[in-house]
């Protein structure tokens, strides 16, 4: 296990801890090039793998005007990072991982403030769809049987 950590030729926060992950561009031999990319990692429940989400606006030629739109890109997690759900990542473009995989994060930048309440609004709509649904079935069987 190598104990320190080698320049990728970025700039970043250097890191104290070590692990033994051939993938990682600062312990193992991945190298890292191309775009770098600054988001919000949205979920990080596949195995070492993030799936950071960022915002970015395009143009819409014939208003005139912008409009936002979501990027999502999943990248590599190595074990020395840490990365969780919420937290404000750095990744930069690196060689094919998997199918889908061709980014790495390379720096945790912190946590994003709001995230929690954020996730808890999303998942409280969705509970509200459900019981309004529940709520119109009820009305309409109760219709039904009041006409019978």
């Amino acid at each position: 296990m190598k104990e320190t950590s080698k320049n990728i030729g970025i700039k970043v926060k250097s890191n104290s801890n070590s692990c033994n992950d051939p993938n990682c561009p600062f312990h193992g031999s991945l190298k890292c090039r191309g775009k770098i990319f600054t988001g919000t990692i949205s979920s990080t429940k596949m195995q070492k793998t993030a799936t950071v989400e960022f915002e970015r606006q395009a143009v819409i030629p014939k208003y005139e005007r912008y409009e936002k739109r979501r990027t999502k890109i999943k990248a590599h997690n190595p074990e020395c990072l840490g990365a969780r759900e919420g937290d404000i990542v750095r990744i930069s473009e690196c060689r094919p991982l998997s199918k889908t995989k061709n980014f790495v994060v390379i720096e945790n930048l912190g946590r994003e403030k709001g995230f929690k309440e954020r996730m808890e609004a999303l998942e409280e709509g969705k509970t509200r769809k459900k019981e309004k649904e529940e709520v119109q079935e009820e009305k309409d069987a109760g219709s039904q049987s009041k006409s019978n």
